[in-house]
This record gives structure tokens, sequence and C-alpha cells, in this order.
């Protein structure tokens, strides 16, 4: 069990990192906190795959007042996201006929679903970020699509003023990715030994877009 939750872990995370980089070169927007990895990376020169790694690991340091625990699912995202969305923006060329771009984007939103069904269902931690939602969830009291939407929109919104990309790709992410994980997640999530069901808190933080 251990063994396949490990692939499947592997797995998640460079399909995720490779459809960031399928969303950048579609050119037609990103989701909130990648608007705000692509602005960091704009004003800063670093490549966008360091950005991530490096908001990563800020991200984690705000754990620690919220007395989150990291497993090693949330180090191995904090650092192969980023590895496999450079890897990613070098393999795939720009595009820029319309229809190319809308089959990039289209193709981006169904393997981002596929992997975060993957990396959530294997149960060995959630991402900076997620971890960071559902800490806030847990010491504040409030709803995870509340929290939620929160930070995507503060980051979001810096991100667009550093120069990170906002368009139609934004809103169809955001419309999409949530129906797309709750019907993949049951399929990929590693059943408990004891109960043999899908962890509630992961299923609301992975649906609630």
């Amino acid at each position: 069990m251990m063994t396949r939750r490990i692939t499947q872990l592997l797995i998640g995370l460079a399909m995720y990192g490779i459809s960031l980089a399928m969303f950048i070169r579609a050119g037609l927007g990103l989701d909130p906190w990648d608007v705000f990895h692509q602005g960091v990376s704009e004003k800063t020169g670093f490549s966008i795959g360091v950005v991530v790694i490096a908001v990563s690991f800020l991200v984690l340091l705000l754990w620690i007042p919220l007395r989150q625990m990291p497993g090693i699912g949330t180090i191995a995202n904090a650092v192969l996201v980023g590895l496999f969305a450079d890897l990613g923006l070098w393999l795939i060329p720009e595009f820029s006929h319309l229809g190319g771009q809308i089959a990039m984007l289209a193709g981006a939103v169904i393997l981002n679903g596929i992997a975060s069904a993957c990396y959530i269902g294997a149960r060995l931690g959630p991402g900076a970020r997620d971890g960071l939602m559902t800490g806030l969830v847990r010491r504040t009291g409030w709803s995870v699509r509340l929290v939620r939407t929160g930070i995507e929109v503060v980051v979001l919104a810096v991100g667009f003023l550093l120069g990170g990309s906002v368009g139609v790709g934004t809103v169809v992410y955001a419309l999409a990715i949530g129906p797309i994980v709750q019907v993949l997640l049951p399929k990929f999530m590693v059943p408990e030994r004891s109960k043999g069901t899908a962890p509630t808190e992961a299923v609301e933080a992975a649906t609630a877009a």
C-alpha cells in the first residue's frame, strides 16, 4: 500500500508541475496562486519553478503558528511541482494560434484535475497552500470555502499587480477544477486501513472551489 501511495504521489506531483507549464504556454490566464508565482517571477527574474519552490517553503513557515505538521507529501510537493513546471516549460513550445491555446488550456485543466486527485488521494500530507487553508479553517472555525476564497482573492490580486497573467483560463480553472477533482478523487483515494473511506477534510479542501 505504501508503494502505491508514494508512486501515486510522485506521478501526481509531476503531472501537476507539467499542467502548470501547460497553463503558461496556453497564455490565457492562470489559477490564482500561479498568477502570484508568475508575477513574482516577472519581478525577480527567477524561473517560475524556483518561485513555486521558494513560496512553498515560505508558506510552510506560516504552518508553525497554526500547529500544522507536514507529511512527506508536503515536502515532495514543495520541491517537485516547481521542478516539473520548469521542465515542462523547457519541453512545451509557446502557442500563438488561438485554437492551439484553447486546446492547451483544456488539457492543462484536465491534467491538473487528475494530478490533484492523485496527490491528494495518496494521503501523504497536503501541499503547503492547502495546509495553510485547512490550518486556518481549524483555528478560526470558518468554512473551507470562505477561507480558500479569501486566500485566493488576495494572492490573485497581488499576482495581477505584479504582472501575473489573468484571463479566461483563470475563470475556467475556478469553475472546472472543483467538479473534476470531486469526480476523480474517490477513484484515486487510497482507503484508510481501518475505515476504507476518504478523509472528509481532504475531500472538502479539494472540492471547495
